[in-house]
């Protein structure tokens, strides 16, 4: 045991979070990141610049609280999703973990249930447990699929309360048919399940995947989830939402902290979402670069999940820690998921990619599974 480990326990930690190690991927200072799928591409000059506009106006007011309600950030996002929803609609947090959050304050804890589907977004697990939450774990196909079949007969055995349904799922890159979705919501109709669809990455996925936003009306036990830190390019910003009736912003209402988006961060959103179309430019170039990932990794042997995402999951790895050490060592950080003989990593810039292959594909032969 380490020191460390021994001084936290003789704290009057909460059991549940005793032994449990605190999120993160390595932040390490090397050339080329494509560990944690941000957007590499940045925010463009013209958009940053108005950005510092709405920021530096902001400053003046800095003495007072920020809008409570963001309104003028809901209305930004209901316009910018579509799907006839309104700002009644819209909730945000400092990242979708604070959304996910804000979600379980309010439907889940003690006696309650949640329900993922691994592997999947490792935190959903972490969230369930900070907020006193019980977590099972589901099970997927072999080839990292999950039919509406078996999505559902896993809710109704569970009794969940809460369901995850991540899509384009992270780490595989795989997206969900909307059956998948009105299946489970149907089987959750016993325990008045609520049911989460991330889409963090929808924006990354191939033409005509469509969303669950389209499923909203009628439902009001469903949530769709999304940030503004992937295809925005604002990891650094911290702002996610959700879409879902207006019901659930209210019950978000009552375990939010007060004021819990500063008004830097408003106006930070709202600039952006003023240029969306600008900074969306770069999405489709790097949906490019995936795909040249995918054939690539392909060209290589390597057998690789579909990709609906900004990242790619391969395999057909012997030794992981090895190729991931040895792209580290060439100054490129992509991410050990913790699946067998699986590596993933995220669709950068062009010259980004193209050191990226031509690394890894001199590391791989002797590794080969």
């Amino acid at each position: 045991m380490t020191d460390q480990l021994e001084r936290l326990n003789r704290l009057p930690l909460r059991e549940n979070l005793r032994g449990l190690q605190p999120y993160g991927a390595p932040q390490l200072d090397v050339p080329i990141l494509l560990n944690v799928n941000e957007n590499t591409h940045g925010v463009p000059e013209d958009v940053r610049q108005a950005i510092v506009r709405a920021v530096e106006q902001t400053v003046a007011g800095l003495n007072r609280y920020p809008d409570r309600e963001f309104t003028t950030l809901r209305e930004q996002l209901a316009g910018y999703l579509g799907h006839g929803l309104t700002a009644a609609n819209i909730w945000a947090a400092n990242g979708s973990n604070e959304v996910l959050q804000h979600i379980l304050l309010a439907f889940g804890g003690p006696g309650r249930t949640a329900l993922g589907f691994p592997p999947t977004y490792s935190m959903y697990p972490l969230l369930a447990g900070a907020t006193g939450t019980g977590y099972e774990s589901g099970s997927r196909a072999g080839t990292f699929d999950l039919t509406p079949e078996s999505a559902a007969e896993q809710v109704a055995a569970t009794g969940a309360n809460i369901v995850f349904l991540c899509s384009p799922n992270n780490p595989t890159g795989t997206a969900l048919s909307l059956d998948v979705v009105t299946e489970v919501y149907e089987a959750g109709s016993a325990a008045q399940a609520i049911i989460i669809v991330d889409e963090a990455y929808a924006e990354f996925a191939h033409r005509g995947t469509p969303s669950a936003l389209a499923l909203l009306p009628g439902r009001e036990r469903l949530i769709v989830s999304r940030t503004m830190s992937k295809a925005f390019a604002l990891a650094g910003a911290r702002v996610g939402y959700l879409a879902a009736a207006p019901e659930v912003a209210d019950a978000l209402r009552l375990v939010r902290l007060p004021y819990h988006l500063s008004a830097l961060t408003q106006a930070t959103a709202v600039a952006a979402l003023t240029h969306s179309a600008r900074l969306l430019e770069n999405v489709d170039e790097i949906k490019r670069q995936r795909d040249r990932i995918v054939a690539g990794l392909t060209e290589m042997g390597l057998p690789v999940a579909p990709s609906d995402s900004n990242f790619v999951l391969f395999g057909g790895i012997e030794e992981p820690r090895t190729v991931w050490q040895g792209l580290l060592d060439a100054g490129v950080l992509i991410r050990d998921v913790g699946i067998p003989h699986h590596l993933r990593v995220t669709a950068g810039t062009e010259a980004e990619t193209t050191i990226f292959l031509e690394i890894l594909r001199s590391l791989i032969r002797p590794n080969l599974s």
